[in-house]
């Protein structure tokens, strides 16, 4: 399942109601006990997907090594936003890491 397929997946009554009561309780100020939800399993954790709103996309045109791109296409669908994903894991790593000795 692809975040395309969550984010188009038409929601049923059942899901309906439950997003109102849960809006409700919220709106009440209730506290929502975690407990009650069991822990996700390796299996579970190992198939989620990163979903985050994100701005449009720039096309841009980029010559990989054609290993890199058979390894890629290797993953599944995808590979395009693969790339971006890395990119922007690799970014996001980056902003995190304190200054190297000389840096500002």
């Amino acid at each position: 399942m692809t975040s395309e397929d969550i984010r188009n997946r038409p929601l049923t009554e059942h899901d309906k109601a439950i997003l109102r009561d849960l809006a409700a309780r919220q709106a009440a100020g209730e506290d929502f006990a975690t407990d009650d939800y069991p822990a996700l399993t390796p299996e579970q954790l190992a198939s989620m997907i990163r979903f985050r709103d994100r701005p449009r996309k720039v096309a841009v045109s980029v010559r990989l090594d054609s290993e890199v791109l058979e390894w890629l296409k290797s993953k599944g669908e995808g590979h395009l936003t693969r790339i971006n994903d890395i990119l922007h894991n690799l970014m996001e790593a980056e902003a995190h890491q304190a200054p190297k000795p000389g840096q500002a």
